[in-house]
């Protein structure tokens, strides 16, 4: 497509994506004429619609060494490019970021190279990057920061621009800490990636391990998926959102293919061309020692050897597309599966049949398409995977409802695809066992888990992904009045449910923030509301708070079949007069030196205020000034990190509260969930606090963000007015579906 010179000047996009490369390939034909060609990939039809629609730009690399090219737009998306020659390639991505780096996120598969040298172009090249998204980026803008490649670019930009709200997604694993501790730089990978205020993984165990590594190599509060991150300036924290948001595809594009008469037709001649074999197996990888490909191919070829399999039934089609082949680890991978597939060729194929059909270049989509179809089984033996996609569009092309896939349990996939065979492609005879249970699997039990593994799919596509992280992402936006209706459909929805939990935070949630805590009180029509959800069978009602569960009970009056959850989950009354709590002698001792601590400072700045809890003291500064609030908040970290180092610490608004036992929300809605049976649980809340609950919430329950701020809620009102409101559609969801 010809270049179009970019409508918007410099600093006006609300929303910035940067990558590696832009979303585009070049193309300069003889006369001289520059093309540029829209390159196919999940991200880019996940962000396109958005990007048109919020004023977007997208900052990459075009492909082109040694070239300046002015910002144009393609398609409707302004792109903007970075400029990067022959020693940037070499050394910021074929050095550091694919010779250091990716080895080391794949758990040493191969071993990482580190020199000063690559490190210091990694540092250049990101600061380009960062250079460019900073000057397009309108005041208050949002910017996304994509993958390992640009880990320094989001402190950069806190640090050049601080309006604006920050996203990375790291789209290959992050390495557990014993492996990612090798890492010469890796203090400063953390203090890049911590500029962001939500950090995106594959897997629950990346987000894991990163937490970690932050809390081994700085020391920061970690609470399930909120990083507390100093700020540096007057004891204040910036709150970091670090949460896995596993990354998927245009389902809905690939089975639009699939149905085409023309693809459908060429899956038969594929066939066709191989001897129409009783069974089709494909692998689809970049030539990448991660994909396990050596594995495949071992496996395979000793089935044939074993005579488990013919060569007259069995085909594998394997297509290894070029990748980095310049760097020296790739070029003898390549000599190494060639070699494997040349010879396992000459033992087993026969004039009419080929035991290994092997490719070594991309295709279209639509001939991959084609293949997908064609295939009887699907093999995705990684090694290690962030995510791998290739099982997902396997899974969506099959509209037929058949086919099985094999999938390796180190593919992050594997989080999502349970109805998969699951395999450890290290286990060699696991993974023929494997081979041949899907070979040999009849066609009732191939429907039965491809359909599942299609719902799945379809359920969670590219659309869903970059909704969920741009969702938690840009809460800082004005929250407008009302219900919205997306909002409305989900409550009617969950409704439905066989058994319902409906659990509630109270501060800021049921009652509005006072000066006062004790003066706090539900809003009025809150309690009737409340009462006509326990009136229906099938309903259970929680409230769910930092409060101790004495002051929560004074405050909030709740009927006698509320169940109560206190102190972050540490104190619960579940339908007993009892408060179930024990105290350790040791904790109780931690306890008297807390309170004197506190007691000191409050004592001597004005406007705070001490709140006792059975666990632990809250340290309020509501009724302080903003300087003297900071000051007070920074003497307690500072005088209690000295004296009780293990306490668990959670910020809050106008709050700092201290326990001597761990707990949060998120474990006092598990115990509740469990507690009560539900099937589906809708909780709201309005703090940080909260956020360690909408993380334990399930793909099909509802998580209400009240108010402002990133949340992994995925719905959010304005006020307390507006929950009130929410209850009450329940209620009469749940009345008509009883009738």
């Amino acid at each position: 497509m010809p270049v179009v010179p970019a409508e918007a000047p410099d600093g006006t996009y609300t929303l910035v994506v940067v990558s590696n490369r832009l979303p585009v390939d070049y193309e300069e034909a003889e006369d001289g004429t520059v093309t540029w060609r829209t390159s196919p990939g999940g991200l880019v039809t996940a962000l396109e619609p958005l990007m048109r629609t919020s004023n977007g730009a997208w900052v990459g690399w075009p492909g082109v060494a040694d070239r300046d090219f002015a910002p144009f737009e393609n398609d409707g998306i302004s792109l903007v490019p970075v400029r990067l020659n022959e020693a940037d390639i070499e050394d910021y991505y074929e050095g550091f970021s694919n010779d250091t780096l990716w080895p080391l996120y794949h758990d040493v598969i191969a071993p990482p190279s580190y020199h000063r040298e690559t490190w210091d172009a990694y540092v250049t090249v990101n600061r380009r990057f960062a250079a460019a998204a900073a000057a397009v980026a309108a005041p208050g803008a949002t910017v996304w920061v994509h993958d390992y490649q640009l880990q320094l670019v989001p402190r950069m930009l806190r640090e050049a621009r601080p309006d604006l709200v920050i996203g990375f997604f790291n789209h290959i694993p992050f390495p557990p800490y014993g492996i990612f501790a090798q890492l010469p730089w890796r203090k400063q990978i953390l203090h890049g990636l911590l500029g962001a205020d939500v950090i995106g993984f594959q897997r629950l165990a990346d987000a894991g391990n990163f937490s970690q590594a932050v809390r081994r190599l700085y020391g920061y509060t970690t609470r399930g998926v909120v990083i507390d991150v100093p700020t540096g300036e007057k004891g204040e924290l910036r709150r970091v959102i670090a949460k896995h948001f596993p990354i998927s595809i245009d389902a809905v594009a690939y089975e639009e293919l699939a149905r085409r008469p023309d693809i459908q037709a060429r899956a038969r001649q594929i066939r066709e061309d191989l001897g129409n074999p009783k069974t089709l197996m494909l692998g689809v990888d970049r030539l990448d020692y991660t994909k396990g490909i050596g594995h495949r191919i071992k496996a395979f070829g000793e089935l044939l050897a074993d005579g488990r399999l013919s060569v007259e039934d069995v085909t594998l089609v394997q297509v290894a597309s070029p990748s980095r082949e310049r760097v020296s680890t790739y070029m003898a991978l390549r000599d190494e599966i060639e070699l494997a597939v040349g010879r396992l060729n000459g033992d087993f194929s026969t004039i009419s049949h080929t035991a290994i059909s092997y490719h070594h270049h991309s295709y279209p989509r639509e001939e991959m398409v084609a293949m997908y179809l064609a295939a009887d089984v699907m093999l995705v033996t990684a090694l290690r995977d962030g995510m791998n996609l290739v099982a997902k569009e396997y899974v969506a092309v099959r509209f037929d409802v058949d086919g099985v896939l094999v999938l390796s349990e180190f593919a992050g996939a594997a989080d999502e695809l349970k109805q998969a065979i699951l395999i450890n492609p290290h286990d060699i005879d696991g993974t023929k066992d494997a081979i041949v249970r899907a070979v040999e699997m009849p066609k009732r039990e191939r429907t039965r888990r491809m359909r599942s593994l299609r719902r799945k799919v379809a359920e969670n596509d590219v659309a869903a992904w970059s909704a969920s992280f741009l969702g938690a992402l840009t809460g800082g936006a004005a929250v407008p009045a009302g219900i919205p209706g997306d909002l409305d459909l989900a409550l009617e929805s969950i409704a439905q449910a066989e058994n319902l939990l409906i659990a509630l935070d109270f501060d800021g949630t049921l009652a509005p923030h006072v000066d006062h805590p004790d003066d706090a009180r539900a809003i009025a029509g809150t309690r009737e509301a409340v009462q006509a959800l326990l009136d229906l069978p099938g309903v259970r009602v929680a409230f769910v708070s930092g409060r101790a569960l004495v002051s929560l009970q004074q405050v909030a009056q709740p009927q006698s079949s509320v169940l109560l959850t206190g102190s972050h989950g540490i104190e619960v009354q579940l339908d007993t007069p009892e408060i179930e709590l024990n105290l350790l002698s040791s904790e109780l001792e931690q306890l008297d030196t807390l309170a004197r601590v506190l007691e000191g400072i409050s004592g001597s700045i004005a406007g705070t205020t001490i709140e006792r809890k059975p666990a632990g003291l809250a340290l309020h500064t509501r009724l302080a000034t903003e300087q003297d609030g900071q000051s007070a908040e920074r003497q307690a970290r500072e005088q209690l990190g000295d004296q009780l180092p293990g306490l668990t610490i959670r910020g809050g608004k106008n709050v700092l509260e201290f326990s001597v036992r761990s707990s949060t929300k998120g474990d006092a809605l598990a115990k509740l969930r469990e507690y009560t049976g539900a099937d589906r649980v809708f909780y709201a809340g309005d703090d940080v606090t909260d956020e360690d609950a909408f993380a334990v919430l399930r793909n099909d329950d509802i998580g209400l963000k009240i108010g402002q701020g990133a949340t992994l809620a995925g719905h959010r009102v304005r006020s307390p007015k507006e929950v009130a409101e929410v209850l009450v559609r329940i209620a009469a969801f749940r009345a008509e579906r009883a009738r």
